[in-house]
């Protein structure tokens, strides 16, 4: 444990540069022994960044060299805004369907329009999380529930075989959605279209990568690149068999440039960026907790958005695209002995040498070896044991999941995307309008007052009703609220003379649930029934206040605990009900 690594968050008041470049302030308290490991890692690290910057630069609908430029500057980027210590970022499986489906429409076929709609996407994705950084809304994410993760990235995944395994075979399927492009790769099949050439290179560098996965520190993407690579270059199978291959990529690093395409597409360009940021860093809060709990570090995801989005932006302006965390390359950089964010660097220094150096070694690589790359990749993004668990325990969280991957698959991936963020906003509503509610007793034997439907055996005082609400009380849930209030008391089997609401769990009140407490309490005066509240939260007593409901009840209507509540009534014996009353009015 002698390496580990603890961070504490800066201190209030400490430098902005801290804060803000935790990098920086790493550096300060870098040891020289983690030198030799994080050369060695970034070294390592290299050998997979090269085959799947290319690969998803593809993916993503631009050419291959500039999924280059977008590791180098994600890496450096995130290295002096990124808290934390080991996690690579740089293109990503996981967004390729994403910017493929902003890109491919706004572009037209034109490579450097693609290029421009790409970088432009890279510069929104990496001002929207800038902006949620600095307004502290890294606990946005954790409003998707894990079903709904697992949906739209199996959607995502599957899109992106769908779009892949086409160039598997040395063709293109055409089509506007998922299931289109589908059909297309059948009638392709059907109609001899596959070169067999291009396909057993594909498929054996396929093979050859899920095979290595058996061992980690086999770098087995970068074994079937270059076989693949060596084989088309060695008997000029692109000329003799048509297999499509990367071709010369262009010499040197890409300059500093602000892209433009013009007004009337940044709307679209914007919607998904949204969508990327959105996944993003769903991704990336995720892998960072993961390595934080490793290292020993504390997660900031605020700090987290605003190194992701730094990331973003540096890809823009160097002619990039949006990029992730990569959960493929941190483990490999975990495995290569990385201590910091110095292991990055040392990856993006050697892609850019062999940007400059080299060039010319990657015209060989076959397109088919590339498209192998991202389908090994997104068959890790698909997630089907842990989805069986969740069918066993409770099955409308599964069929969820698969609605969200069946939206992805069918309606696109941005348009599946906000399919899941309302799915996740309709599940947050539905807990909060369909709460669970209770009357309680007393059971002989037990401390507190429990739920009767569960404890059948359990007492209730003559005239008392104990009525819990297990959720806020705002506008969704306002009208069920009184509902089940007035059918408890109706339901009673004596006369009620009380009505005590067990308000612990009742964390919020809006102004229609307060103007709803105001109806119900008139309504139970009526029958001469006094409303009071146990265990109310002081929050929750201010915002009372606020609304003159305070006031309204009184102090005394106010317990701390239920048994303060239940003394209370039977030291007052309760208000006398009206002979001409019926509770049953009340409903």
């Amino acid at each position: 444990m002698a390496d580990r690594i603890v961070m504490a968050p800066p201190r209030a008041g400490a430098a902005g540069w801290r804060r803000w470049l935790p990098g920086l302030a790493l550096l300060r308290g870098y040891r020289a022994e983690w030198l030799r490991h994080d050369l060695a890692a970034g070294l390592v690290l290299t050998t997979m960044l090269v085959p799947v910057g290319i690969a998803y630069a593809v993916a993503s609908g631009v050419p291959g060299i500039y999924g280059l430029y977008a590791t180098v500057a994600a890496l450096l980027a995130y290295a002096l805004f990124g808290p934390s210590r080991i996690m690579v970022l740089g293109p990503d499986s996981s967004l390729a369907a994403l910017i493929l489906a902003v890109v491919l429409p706004l572009s037209g076929g034109d490579p450097q329009r693609a290029v421009a709609v790409a970088a432009t996407m890279a510069l929104a994705v990496g001002l929207i999380c800038i902006a949620a950084g600095v307004a502290r809304l890294g606990f946005f994410t954790d409003l998707l529930s894990k079903p709904i993760r697992y949906g739209y990235m199996n959607g995502i995944a599957i899109v992106v075989l769908i779009a892949q395994v086409p160039k598997l075979c040395g063709f293109s399927a055409h089509g506007d959605t998922p299931p289109e492009q589908a059909l297309d790769f059948v009638r392709g099949l059907l109609d001899g279209r596959a070169n067999p050439v291009t396909l057993a290179i594909g498929a054996a560098a396929l093979a050859l990568i899920l095979w290595a996965r058996r061992w980690p520190r086999v770098p087995g993407m970068l074994i079937a690149v270059v076989a693949a690579t060596a084989v088309v270059g060695g008997f000029e199978l692109d000329e003799r068999a048509g297999v499509g291959v990367l071709g010369t990529l262009p010499q040197g690093l890409p300059a500093l440039a602000l892209p433009w395409i013009g007004w009337a597409d940044l709307p679209t360009v914007f919607t998904g960026a949204v969508a990327v940021a959105l996944v993003a860093f769903a991704d990336t809060s995720v892998l960072s907790r993961t390595y934080a709990l490793r290292s020993g570090q504390r997660v900031d995801t605020n700090q987290e958005l605003i190194g992701l989005g730094a990331a973003n932006i540096a890809c823009g302006l160097f002619q990039g695209f949006p990029i992730s965390s990569s959960s493929s390359r941190t483990p490999v950089a975990e495995a290569a002995g990385s201590k910091t964010q110095a292991t990055g660097v040392v990856g993006a220094l050697a892609v850019a040498a062999l940007l400059i150096g080299a060039p010319a070694l990657l015209e060989n690589l076959p397109g088919s070896a590339l498209a192998a790359v991202v389908i090994a990749s997104v068959i890790g993004l698909i997630e089907w044991r842990d989805l069986q668990r969740i069918r066993r325990i409770q099955a409308w969280e599964f069929w969820l999941a698969i609605g969200c991957s069946a939206g992805v698959i069918v309606f696109g991936a941005i348009e599946g995307i906000a399919l899941a963020v309302v799915a996740a906003v309709i599940e947050f509503l539905w807990d909060g309008w369909r709460p669970h509610s209770a009357v309680l007793g007393k059971v002989d034997g037990i401390d507190g007052f429990h739920d009767i439907a569960r404890h059948p055996e359990a007492t209730r005082e003559p005239g008392l009703v104990l009525f819990r609400w297990d959720a806020p009380l705002f506008f969704a849930n306002a009208e069920l609220f009184q509902d089940r209030v007035l059918q408890v008391v109706a339901e009673s089997p004596t006369p009620v003379r009380w009505v005590v609401v067990a308000a612990e769990p009742v964390t919020s009140v809006d102004v229609t649930a307060a103007d709803m407490l105001a109806e119900l309490d008139q309504a139970l005066q009526n029958a001469w029934i006094e409303l009071c509240f146990a265990e109310m939260k002081g929050p929750v007593k201010d915002k009372l206040k606020r609304f003159g409901l305070f006031a309204r009840f009184g102090r005394e209507a106010f317990f701390p605990t239920v048994d303060e509540a239940v003394r209370a009534y039977r030291a007052a014996g309760g208000p006398e009900p009206d002979p001409d009353s019926d509770p049953k009015l009340l409903r």
